[in-house]
């Protein structure tokens, strides 16, 4: 069986040749194949092609946040489409619960979040098959975790479904696959072992396994070295925020508006330091530590969390120097100073238990059309108070205190789920505080490669005279004709709080006669309650403005979302 680009330039040449020279064609390859020389093998999606599937329909749930999930599962629903199988994709929010005990081939493609939670978006999903004991006995399923192997719980949510799938009698298709930032050839490998199980009645071979390859080379996220251009203070005296505009050049950058910048934070040297006096261990003595060797002060100091570590970890502390601590999340040092280690060598094993330094991530608020070897962020200094105790953001502290010329590591993490439409299409932006960070990189972008689309702004924060962020810039775009619109909420410069979604019920009918139009609406920034206040507010404005019911304004949002023009990165 010819794929059908081949076949139809096989019927082209047929149809041009005479008799003669089919003949010698014929005698041509039937001499190549018994004198045994080797022909091409045929790519994997021409072998699965061309074999004939052995199941029925096979539901393809995936639950995401950057939008990766949805596009692995489309991905696999277009090549085992070319097969005969027949595929149904679902986001696991519209999934519906009881289907599962129905399902006889679920794969479930499930990406991890923060702490190895699911994405919200798959939350119901999880809970339910934590809860229930309903037996999956007819169930075949296959999960592909995509996660980032920076975190300590790397890919755990898809290990949870696939757990708890079998633990409901769920057998198998193939064993999980868990995938890094850079999840291409490894999902991949995943769907091509599933569709060798589905369209043949031999065991399907492990994912690292098929055609014969060895285990997939992992690429891992590529790293950038950046410098510092530029530290800047946006916010003005008296405010009660401290807002960064961070400017950073390196080499070979490659981004897109949307994505966000990852960024591991250094521990503070004092802490260092006197992690290592309160425990007498020398700054260079060599520590072991995930298959490398660093000397304790680097292993202190770049690559172990030493700051409010968590529950669990504070457990496995309590059982290496066999103490009775409640169950808390606090600080090494202070943990060290209350609940001492008895020796150097005890605190060696406590090494060994600590968890790698997470990355944070931050929206790219820049262009590389507009700023070219450049890549800036917009970042909150995140001030707390613990125990009466004031407390700072790790990352954010780190970051906001980064002077000109310092050199520090990054990677770029991509967000298929947040990018700019085509270029005539309109867009409407909501962006209070640092969620304005992607629209800047969305107007700069559509400034410096002359977008046709309209553009429109929600801008808030708590005083204009302090707290308007690039409020030079903003006000530019305005002037030039980049912002066809822009209105902006500044919550504490009157008596009644004023916030983005109030300013979007006084625009109501333009609001609506823009998305009816087919403009893109964004939301980003906090999750809650910005996003939900944010989101209630467009439904209300969908009824209002449409003349339709509650039901009918939740299915005009949903189609919106499903036709990807309602998109949110929010935290």
């Amino acid at each position: 069986m010819l794929a059908e680009v081949k076949l139809n330039a096989l019927k082209a040449l047929v149809g041009q040749s005479s008799k003669e020279e089919l003949i010698w064609m014929n005698g041509y390859l039937a001499g190549l194949i018994s004198q045994g020389i080797a022909l091409p093998e045929a790519a994997p999606e021409v072998v699965a092609a061309a074999a004939k599937p052995v199941v029925g329909r096979v539901t393809i749930a995936y639950g995401t946040e950057t939008g990766n999930s949805k596009r692995v599962a489309t991905e696999f629903a277009s090549k085992a489409k070319k097969t005969g199988i027949n595929t149904r994709v679902v986001s696991l929010d519209q999934y519906r619960l009881n289907d599962l005990e129905k399902e006889e081939y679920f794969l479930a493609v499930v990406s991890t979040q923060g702490e190895g939670e699911p994405p919200a978006a798959a939350q119901k999903f999880y809970d339910h098959i934590h809860q229930t004991d309903t037996k999956l006995s007819k169930l075949k399923y296959s999960v592909l975790a995509l996660g980032d192997t920076s975190y300590p719980l790397f890919c755990k949510a898809g290990e949870d479904v696939d757990t708890q799938l079998q633990r409901l009698g769920g057998n198998r298709i193939t064993p999980i696959q868990k995938c890094d930032v850079d999840f291409e050839d490894e999902a991949n490998a995943w769907l091509q072992s599933v569709l060798q199980a589905l369209t043949s009645s031999a065991p399907a071979a492990a994912p690292d396994q098929v055609n014969g390859a060895a285990a997939v080379k992992k690429a891992g996220k590529k790293t950038y070295t950046g410098t510092v251009l530029a530290n800047l203070l946006l916010n003005d005296t008296g405010s009660r925020k401290k807002t960064h505009h961070i400017e950073i050049a390196a080499e070979e950058l490659e981004y897109e508006p949307g994505d966000a910048l990852g960024v591991v934070p250094v521990n503070k040297p004092a802490t260092v330091t006197a992690i290592l006096k309160v425990t007498e261990l020398a700054p260079e003595t060599p520590i072991a530590f995930r298959n490398n060797t660093y000397p304790a002060q680097e292993l202190l100091s770049r690559k172990l969390n030493v700051t409010f570590l968590p529950e669990r970890v504070v457990k496995q502390y309590a059982q290496v120097v066999n103490q009775n601590i409640p169950a808390t999340r606090i600080d090494l040092l202070d943990l060290l100073k209350i609940y001492p280690v008895k020796d150097t060598d005890q605190f060696k094993e406590v090494l060994q238990i600590l968890e790698p330094i997470t990355p944070r991530l931050y929206s790219i608020s820049s262009s590389l059309e507009a700023f070219d070897g450049e890549v800036h962020l917009t970042v909150a200094r995140d001030e707390f108070r613990v125990n009466e105790e004031e407390q700072c953001g790790h990352c954010s502290d780190y970051l906001s205190e980064l002077p000109e010329d310092a050199q520090f590591e990054f990677y770029i993490h991509k967000n298929h789920q947040f990018k700019l439409p085509a270029p005539e299409k309109d867009i409407i932006m909501v962006g209070p505080g640092t969620g304005v960070a992607p629209f800047r990189a969305f107007l700069a972008h559509r400034d410096a490669t002359g977008a046709e689309g309209r553009n429109w702004l929600f801008f808030g924060d708590q005083h204009f005279a302090t707290d308007f962020l690039y409020q030079t810039e903003i006000q530019s775009w305005a002037e030039t004709g980049v912002l066809n619109k822009v209105n902006v909420a500044f919550s504490r410069d009157q008596q009644e709080k004023i916030y983005v979604q109030h300013k979007m019920l006084q625009n109501a009918a333009a609001v609506y006669e823009w998305i009816s139009s087919g403009a893109y609406f964004y939301v980003c920034g906090a999750k809650e309650p910005m996003s939900v206040d944010v989101e209630n507010t467009l439904l209300q404005i969908i009824a209002q403005q449409g003349g339709l019911s509650a039901q009918d304004a939740q299915s005009f949002l949903d189609k919106l979302k499903e036709e990807g023009r309602y998109l949110k990165d929010v935290y």
